[in-house]
C-alpha cells in the first residue's frame, strides 16, 4: 500500500503546481495557466465510471493478472503515457491544446487508478487491518506528492530552467524522470497477489450491460468535448459583447466560460439520459448503481437536511482549493525560486500531517462538528495572511509563517471533514456514496479554481485572497445550521 500510495500521489501535482510553474516559465499567462487545473476534474467525476472499473473485465489482462491488478496496471501505463506526451510538448511553441489533452488524460488515468487501488485495499485484508493499510497508503500518497511537487521543482531548477531563462529540455527531463518513478507502482502491481473476493456480484449484469454503460459514458464525454469545441466561436462573440457592456475583459471572460462549462455539462447529461431511455443500458442497472444510493441518502436525512448537508460538502473546501490552484504561481511572481518553493512545500507537507493528526485527536475529544467549524474558520482566516505576504513581497520568514498556518489549519480541517463524510454513508452503499461525496467536495472549488488566474488579473492578489477568505463565511453558517439539525451520533445504517 505504501508503494501504491506513491504511484497514486505522483500524478496529482504534475497537473497542478509543477505544471503551473512550467507554463509560467514558458511565458503562458496566469489565466491560461490556472485553466489547466480543470484537467484534474476527473477526480471529481470518478464516481461516474467507477462501476465500469469495478465490473468490466479487460481482454487478456484480466485473465493474466485478475480483475483488480489488470485495471491498476492499465491505469498506470496510461499515466506513464500521459506524462511522456506532456514531456514531448513545449508549451512555449503554442502547443497548449495538445498539452491540455495530455493533462486531461493524466487526470482521468490517475483518478481511475485511485478507484481500483481503493477497491484493492478494501478486498485485500480484513477490517482490523484497514486502518493500518489506509494510513500507510496516505503516507505513500504524500511521498508521491512530494516527489512530483518539491522533487520536480528541484530537478527543473537543477537542469537549468528559471523564470528568467526558460529551458524546455530541463522540464522535459524532469517529466521523463517523473514517468520513470511510476515503475514503483507498476512493479508493485506485478509482484503483489490478486485479492480474493468471493462475494462479488459479477453475475448480476452481463458484459453487454457494462459495455452499454461504457458507451453511455463515452458518448457523454464526446458531447461534453463537442460542446466546448463548437461553442468556441460563439463564446468569443459573447465575450466581446459582454466586455463592451461591463467594460471588464477578464470578468466577461469568467462569466462566459462559466456558462460554457455549464452548457457542456448539460449536453453531456442530456445525451446520457437519451441513451439510457433508448435501452442501451438496463434501467435496473442504472437504478442500482446511482439512483439507489442517492435515494437512500435523501430517505435517511429528509429532503431539506439532505440538501443542507450536500451544500456543506460542496462548499467546505472552497477557500483553500481556489487559492491553492494559483499558490505556486503567486510565490513565483513574488520572486521566490523553484528550490525555495520546493523547500517550503516539503515543510508544508510535514505541517499538514501534524494538522491531520491534531484534527483527529480534537475530533475525538470535542466532537467532529466543532472541529469542522474550527477547521473552516482557520482555513478562511489564514487566507488573509496571504494578503500580508503579497504586501511584504519576497520575505522568506513570512512565507514559512503563512505556509505553517495554512497547512496546519488545512490538515486539521481535512481530518474532521473525512470523519464527517464517513459518518454520512450507509453501510449498504458505502463505496458509491463516499465516491459521490468525495467528488462533490472538490467539484465546485476546482471549477472556480480554474478561473483564479482571471480573478487575479482582474482584482490583483490582495483582493483575490480577501475574496477567498470571504468564501468561507457561507461555510461557517452552513456548519452552524447543520449542527442544530444533524446529530453525528444519530446516523443509522440500514
Amino acid at each position: 500500500m505504501l508503494f501504491f500510495g506513491i504511484s497514486a500521489g505522483l500524478p496529482l501535482l504534475l497537473i497542478f503546481s509543477s505544471l503551473s510553474l512550467w507554463l509560467r516559465e514558458a511565458g503562458i499567462e496566469r489565466s491560461a495557466v490556472t485553466y489547466f487545473s480543470w484537467a484534474a476534474l476527473g477526480y471529481s467525476f470518478k464516481f461516474v465510471w467507477a462501476p465500469l472499473v469495478d465490473k468490466l473485465p479487460l481482454p487478456v489482462l484480466t485473465r493474466w493478472l485478475g480483475r483488480r491488478r489488470s485495471w491498476i496496471l492499465l491505469s498506470q501505463l496510461m499515466i506513464v503515457l500521459a506524462i511522456v506526451i506532456m514531456a514531448m510538448i513545449d508549451p512555449a511553441t503554442n502547443a497548449l491544446t495538445m498539452m491540455a489533452v495530455a493533462a486531461v488524460l493524466l487526470g482521468f488515468s490517475s483518478a481511475t487508478q485511485d478507484i481500483v487501488i481503493d477497491a484493492y485495499r478494501i478486498e485485500s485484508a480484513d477490517s482490523e487491518l484497514q486502518a493500518l493499510m489506509s494510513s500507510t497508503y496516505i503516507a505513500g500518497y504524500r511521498i508521491g506528492m512530494m516527489l512530483a511537487g518539491a522533487g520536480g521543482l528541484f530537478l527543473a531548477s537543477y537542469f537549468g530552467s528559471t523564470i528568467d531563462s526558460y529551458s524546455y529540455s530541463a522540464w522535459q527531463t524532469t517529466y521523463f524522470a517523473m514517468a520513470s518513478l511510476m515503475l514503483i507502482g507498476i512493479t508493485t502491481t506485478l509482484i503483489v497477489s490478486e485479492p480474493e473476493n468471493p462475494n462479488t456480484d459479477d453475475t448480476l449484469h452481463n458484459r453487454r450491460d457494462y459495455l452499454g454503460f461504457l458507451l453511455v459514458f463515452a458518448l457523454s464525454v464526446i458531447g461534453f468535448v463537442a460542446s466546448f469545441y463548437y461553442s468556441a466561436e460563439l463564446a468569443q462573440t459573447a465575450k466581446l459583447s459582454l466586455t463592451t457592456l461591463l467594460e471588464n475583459k477578464n470578468l466577461s471572460g469568467f462569466v462566459v466560460e462559466l456558462c460554457r462549462l455549464a452548457l457542456a455539462l448539460t449536453v453531456a447529461g442530456i445525451i446520457a439520459k437519451i441513451v439510457i431511455l433508448l435501452g442501451v443500458v438496463q434501467q435496473q442497472m442504472v437504478e442500482q448503481t446511482y439512483i439507489a444510493p442517492v435515494k437512500d441518502f435523501f430517505q435517511r436525512y429528509g429532503w431539506s437536511l439532505a440538501w443542507l448537508l450536500l451544500a456543506l460538502i460542496g462548499l467546505y473546501r472552497i477557500s483553500d482549493i481556489v487559492l491553492g490552484v494559483i499558490a505556486n504561481v503567486f510565490y513565483q511572481d513574488l520572486g521566490f525560486t523553484k528550490p525555495e518553493i520546493a523547500s517550503v512545500a516539503i515543510f508544508g507537507l510535514v505541517v499538514t500531517l501534524i494538522g491531520g493528526f491534531l484534527g483527529g485527536l480534537l475530533s475525538v475529544r470535542f466532537g467532529v462538528m466543532r472541529i469542522l467549524f474550527l477547521g473552516a474558520l482557520l482555513s478562511a482566516a489564514t487566507n488573509l495572511l496571504f494578503m500580508l505576504l503579497a504586501q511584504m513581497g519576497h520575505d522568506t520568514v513570512m512565507l514559512y509563517i503563512v505556509i505553517c498556518a495554512d497547512n496546519l489549519s488545512g490538515g486539521l480541517a481535512i481530518a474532521a471533514f473525512i470523519a464527517f463524510l464517513s459518518s454520512l454513508t450507509n453501510i449498504s452503499f458505502t463505496a458509491v456514496q463516499y465516491a459521490i461525496f468525495s467528488s462533490l467536495m472538490t467539484l465546485l472549488p476546482k471549477i472556480l479554481g480554474g478561473y483564479s488566474g482571471t480573478m487575479v488579473d482582474t482584482v490583483g492578489y490582495p483582493n483575490f485572497f480577501l475574496v477567498t477568505a470571504l468564501m468561507g463565511i457561507p461555510v461557517l453558517l452552513l456548519i452552524l445550521w447543520a449542527g442544530k439539525r444533524f446529530e453525528l451520533n444519530a446516523v443509522t445504517m440500514k
